[in-house]
């Protein structure tokens, strides 16, 4: 079996939505383990190519899994590792009481994954901006 090398953007969409609504939850309530359901299964994607909430969204997907948009697998996990760290830090920064290293990752993640949502990545622009400063660099060298 090969392994995929995209991800259907519905998929995509429900975690981002998990992302955003996780860090809303957590400004509401105070309650910022909630943060630590998007971490773990952005963690769990990267490592082992599990995402448990995409895994879960899958089964309601009403088409053959190749009709759908596809996101490249390579771009996602660097979105989730982005993603991650922001989360990482928001929890950090509430479990030691401090709320300007929380709220500044959290903000972070929430508009990104809302403007994701919305139609732009703000990941990929970052990745598309490094690769093309590589290039740059390596003629540059040449």
């Amino acid at each position: 079996m090969t392994k995929p090398i995209s991800v259907p953007r519905p998929l995509v969409r429900v975690n981002q939505w998990v992302i955003f609504l996780s860090v809303v939850i957590t400004w509401i309530t105070g309650q910022y383990w909630i943060l630590a359901i998007p971490l773990i299964a952005n963690v769990l994607g990267i490592f082992t190519g599990f995402n448990p909430i995409m895994r879960f969204a899958k089964i309601f997907l009403t088409k053959d899994i190749n009709s759908y948009i596809p996101e490249e697998i390579g771009q996602q996990k660097f979105n989730s590792t982005i993603a991650s760290i922001c989360l990482a830090g928001g929890i950090i920064g509430f479990a030691f009481n401090w709320p300007v290293v929380a709220y500044s990752f959290t903000v972070m993640v929430a508009v990104a994954s809302f403007v994701a949502i919305l139609g732009f990545c703000v990941g990929c622009f970052m990745l598309f901006q490094f690769k093309q400063y590589q290039y740059r660099r390596s003629l540059k060298n040449s």
